[in-house]
């Protein structure tokens, strides 16, 4: 039986992740106060007690996110067939598997949420989730809209999100629901996360994973970018780059896991948001989540 540990993104945080590790394991401790020096500031006290609001500012979400996956999994000590992550948890299972450290893997996510919010302020945009389409009828959709809007996350059958400038989204939204959707709406989200608007982000952040000391993974990762299987340090992180403007394809990882015989699944960190599409993508799979020790 292959297992496959898999890693939420943005969006799964809440108040009061991670406490419990915080509080029951010395490893875990060590690795948040380190988490906290590396960051400049007490990330902990936002992610153990801070508001709903505090948490969804980009510079806190990516790195807490990021911090409960990873230390979660540390102090498991898991040792999985292979990993994935829904588009920032791709850093989680990046540094889960070997390919990066706990530091480079923390300050990368870092860097990466600061260039993510830069990129938002100099081109506003945003997100909304497409239900009950086919993808090839919302990518038609995207095509056919005036302005900047495009294919964001595959999440699963019948699940797509789009990404883009404001006007172009509400647009697509509208031809979505004349074409049938279930529903569109806006996400709650402070930017046109994987789409074109992102590039300033992109540059950015090339620098700093070039620069990056990475190593070849334990096991294979299956890349947002493509959806296939890579243990070549290169090539890792090229499609890490290419990520932030490109879909996450979540659906077809799954799908492609499942080809190559993937049977469990273990989504580690906060929320159960992965585990619910992986159901949808088959029944069959034998999958829980965890969150605390």
């Amino acid at each position: 039986m292959k297992h496959a540990y898999v890693f939420p993104g943005q969006g799964a945080q809440y108040s009061g992740m991670g406490k419990d590790l915080y509080e029951n394991n010395a490893e875990a401790k060590a690795l948040f106060e380190k988490a906290n020096e590396i960051l400049g500031f007490r990330i902990t006290d936002i992610m153990f007690g801070g508001t709903a609001e505090e948490l969804k500012q980009t510079n806190v979400t990516q790195p807490a996110v990021f911090l409960h996956s990873v230390i979660l999994a540390k102090t498991l000590d898991v040792k999985p067939d292979a990993v994935a992550g829904h588009s920032l948890g791709e850093f989680s299972a990046l540094v889960v598997s070997g390919a990066l450290s706990f530091e480079d893997g923390l300050r990368l996510v870092a860097k990466r949420a600061a260039a993510m919010q830069a990129a938002c302020e100099v081109q506003p945009g945003t997100m909304a989730a497409v239900l009950g389409l086919k993808d090839e009828v919302v990518e038609q959709i995207c095509k056919e809209t005036e302005g900047t809007v495009v294919a964001a996350n595959y999440n699963c059958p019948g699940q797509l999100v789009i990404s883009g400038a404001v006007e172009a989204i509400d647009a697509a939204c509208e031809k979505a629901k004349a074409a049938g959707a279930r529903r569109a709406l806006k996400l709650p989200v402070g930017g046109a996360f994987h789409s074109p608007l992102m590039e300033p982000a992109r540059v950015e952040l090339e620098k700093a994973i070039m620069e990056a000391p990475f190593q070849t993974p334990s096991c294979p990762i299956y890349q947002n970018v493509d959806a296939k299987p890579h243990t070549d340090a290169a090539e890792i992180k090229n499609n890490l780059i290419a990520q932030l403007t490109s879909p996450v394809r979540w659906t077809y990882i799954v799908e492609y896991m499942l080809k190559d015989d993937f049977t469990r699944f273990t989504e580690l960190g906060p929320g159960t948001v992965l585990q619910g599409l992986i159901k949808k993508v088959s029944a069959d799979v034998e999958i829980e989540s965890k969150s605390a020790l």
